[in-house]
């Protein structure tokens, strides 16, 4: 395959893997004992596998055009966008390098794991710092508190809250995108590299 050829499956493939990661983001699903302002989605999921397939700057720029994208139906005054991105690369960016380095089915789990852990403890400072302060303007501080402590009575602080909810949701989040993404990058990947590779 030839550079041209090469460099244009990059873009289509990219292309491809953002479009999914843009739908993905607006099917978000509520999670039961979570406060209804936590949702899932998978839309990490491709910047994932654009990351195995491309490397880690390709599942950089698909969580980056992913977001520029829903600015333009953010319900978050941009923050949101804001923050998804940055747990979006450090996921990518982290297991699509691990990966870069092994590209084994050992090595894109390993990659997978540690970028998922990274993305969980990147989103303590990311809320606590970033999202929450921004909401706190719509919502008082001591109301969010009271969703979790709906839940869990014993939470003190926003600080204890991320700890035992949205760290692990996070790092859940990424596992089940690990997972998924061993299920389904080997069927994916005639498509991503063409059937001659």
């Amino acid at each position: 395959m030839s550079k041209v050829q090469k460099k244009t499956r990059l873009i289509a493939g990219c292309g491809m893997l953002t479009a999914a990661a843009i739908v993905l983001q607006y099917l978000e699903i509520p999670i039961p004992f979570i406060p209804s302002f936590i949702k899932l989605d998978f839309s990490d999921l491709p910047e994932l596998i654009g990351a195995f397939a491309y490397g880690p700057i390709a599942g950089i720029v698909i969580a980056l055009v992913k977001n520029l994208i829903h600015l333009a139906a953010s319900q978050s005054g941009y923050i949101g966008e804001l923050s998804n991105f940055i747990l979006g690369a450090v996921f990518s960016g982290v297991a699509g390098l691990i990966y870069k380095k092994n590209k084994t089915m050992k090595g894109a789990l390993v990659g997978g794991v540690v970028g998922a852990a990274c993305m969980a403890l990147i989103s303590f400072p990311s809320n606590l710092w970033i999202v929450y302060p921004f909401y706190y303007n719509f919502m008082p501080k001591e109301a969010v508190l009271q969703a979790y402590q709906a839940i869990v009575p014993s939470m003190k602080s926003i600080e204890q809250s991320l700890l035992v909810f949205n760290v692990p949701f996070t790092l859940i989040k990424g596992i089940l995108c690990v997972v998924i993404s061993m299920l389904i990058y080997k069927p994916l990947s005639p498509l991503l590299h063409g059937k001659s590779e």
